[in-house]
């Protein structure tokens, strides 16, 4: 008797931050015997994309290599779309899954519903209700939406968001967010490798004396190795006072709508800052974009304190994350990684789709205003009370089992245990958004 075939689910992405959202889904249906697993990148993130496909072991089955130079977003649509087309209707998917509101996604999302292929879309629901914010991305994900079968909200309040909209419950799956994973199997790769501190640093190419000064032999640095063996908390009153000693803050930035002006006020208040606290060390990963990178090196460049560095693979950031004090970014990631390591983030964004940082005390907006920027990071090295209240380990964004409920759905989704029936009601563990 012939062997029925198994479900292909294809997973379709193209940036740093879905590959690194993905990544665990990837390896764990790769592995299902219940699923044949394919992945799919566009490359419209195309170094930082292979940083990530290296750190977590696997490749491509299809790399449409889509970016050109000086692209315009509707260049890559058009191309994008194009290219997905054809590659679905050769290969025929039972499922596609997508991550976030890049233009990788809505380009992925609407060419399978053209071939009215199921779209399942992970961390669904995020909203600011404002398409010039972030932009295009709010547009993306509502968009999405629209063409999804399957929405795996992160959160309580994404799938609230997403009831609002009309879609229907009995679709959204509360799951947590898979970046959750991705930072807890990276974390546990570092600290089971000795010499992982030394491999980060080489990887990093600062000066010997920024190095020793605020990552090997910085107060934090042993204290770290010390609390890390007795399972103590990162916002315990020992840590905050020996970082305060040579404090690092990790700062990263690449947001559209904050080009120009706005990312001129977040340099100029970085280099006041540093000037303000001798103590103080920078590490800025710069974005590739040629307009993040003019801004950053005109205004911060030349400082011996602050280190301007191509973009980090993402063992390299998560290590430089848990070294931190605290973070300065626009990164939807950030925000919901560093609760899960005890680090403050003054998010640079007047809003956010990821209110439950906020809610929780981790995370604070300060836009780009360079006053409120600067009255912010000097609270947090000043008060000892404030860092450590907003530094507690609590993490509104999941249990870093995402992954499997995921999986689980899709497979529910697929095929009905042994007679392979197709369903169209699933039901699958839910967490709420205060795990």
């Amino acid at each position: 008797m012939r062997q029925a075939q198994k479900p292909k689910v294809v997973l379709i992405f193209g940036t740093r931050p879905e590959a690194i959202k993905l990544a665990p889904l990837a390896l764990a249906l790769k592995t299902d015997q219940r699923l044949d697993c394919r992945v799919w990148v566009t490359g419209q993130h195309r170094h930082m994309l292979d940083q990530v496909l290296q750190v977590f072991g696997f490749s491509p089955d299809i790399d449409l290599n889509l970016m050109q130079p000086n692209q315009t977003l509707g260049g890559l649509t058009s191309r994008a779309v194009a290219a997905l087309d054809q590659c679905l209707a050769t290969e025929r998917p039972q499922l596609i899954l997508v991550q976030g509101d890049t233009t990788t996604v809505f380009c992925a999302a609407l060419a399978a519903f053209y071939h009215q292929i199921p779209v399942g879309h992970v961390e669904a629901g995020l909203r600011t209700n404002n398409l010039k914010s972030p932009w295009p991305e709010e547009a993306n994900r509502v968009l999405t939406s629209r063409l999804t079968s399957l929405h795996f909200a992160p959160t309580e309040t994404a799938k609230q968001n997403l009831m609002r909209e009309g879609v229907d419950e009995t679709k959204i799956f509360v799951t947590g967010n898979t970046v959750i994973d991705a930072l807890l199997w990276v974390r546990n790769k570092l600290n089971t490798n000795p010499d992982a501190s030394k491999h980060m640093v080489d990887r990093l190419r600062v000066p010997a004396t920024f190095a020793d000064r605020f990552l090997v032999n910085s107060a934090v640095a042993r204290h770290q190795a010390v609390s890390a063996a007795a399972g103590s908390s990162p916002g315990d009153r020992d840590f905050f006072n020996c970082s305060r000693r040579s404090p690092l803050i990790l700062v990263t930035g690449h947001r559209r709508e904050s080009f120009g002006r706005g990312f001129e006020d977040i340099c100029r208040a970085i280099r006041e800052l540093a000037q303000l606290h001798s103590e103080l060390g920078v590490i800025y990963p710069v974005h590739l974009n040629p307009q993040v990178q003019h801004a950053v090196h005109t205004i911060l460049g030349g400082h011996p304190r602050i280190q301007l560095v191509e973009p980090l693979g993402y063992e390299v950031f998560v290590w430089l994350m848990d070294r931190s004090f605290f973070i300065l970014s626009d990164s939807g990631g950030v925000q919901e990684e560093a609760p899960s390591l005890g680090k403050p983030v003054l998010v640079m964004r007047d809003t956010t789709e990821r209110p439950e940082g906020i809610a929780s005390g981790t995370c604070r907006l300060v836009g780009t205003n360079p006053e409120l920027i600067l009255r912010e990071a000097r609270l947090l090295l000043t008060s000892e009370s404030e860092y450590r209240r907003r530094s507690a380990l609590k993490n509104p964004y999941g249990d870093g089992q995402a992954t499997h409920r995921i999986v689980e759905a899709c497979v529910r989704f697929l095929c009905d245990g042994e007679n392979g029936k197709r369903i169209n009601d699933l039901r699958c563990p839910q967490i709420t958004s205060g795990t």
